[in-house]
């Protein structure tokens, strides 16, 4: 895989702060041409540096009680706890990591008690043998 240049890493903060931009107006933020923007954009996700474009809707930020939970797991048990684990619906997102935990898992709930009903079923999944929970309090922007 090739290096990202300057451009390639303005483009890509672009897209994160608005994945709706258009081509023009990520010319004008990059700095560049509407066609090195294109060129570059197609190169991007041809390359599987940008795999997807998404949006944040308001429920992604309000309303919710969103946390991180990292996972330590017992020896093999890892494919079966991941499978548990992506059966919960409040659960958006696994991420296999090093060091001391070897889960992090991205969790959603409507309430604090529906928090705590799923941390209950995390806990109690057969190879989970410690885990820790942080509560997502704001969105930080610089």
């Amino acid at each position: 895989m090739t290096v990202l240049s300057q451009t390639d890493r303005k483009l890509i903060a672009a897209l994160r702060d608005n994945a709706r931009a258009s081509v023009t107006e990520l010319a004008h933020i990059t700095g560049v041409s509407r066609t090195t923007v294109k060129t570059r954009l197609d190169a991007l996700v041809a390359e599987g540096r940008i795999t997807r474009f998404t949006i944040e809707t308001d429920s992604d930020h309000h309303e919710q009680v969103r946390a991180i939970t990292m996972v330590e797991l017992q020896g093999s048990m890892s494919r079966t706890v991941v499978r548990t684990l992506r059966a919960i619906p409040e659960v958006t997102m696994i991420y296999s990591t090093n060091g001391a935990w070897d889960l992090v898992v991205e969790i959603r709930a409507e309430t604090l008690p529906q928090f705590d009903r799923v941390l209950r079923e995390i806990r109690e999944v057969k190879g989970v043998t410690n885990s820790e929970s942080s509560l997502l309090l704001s969105n930080v922007t610089v």
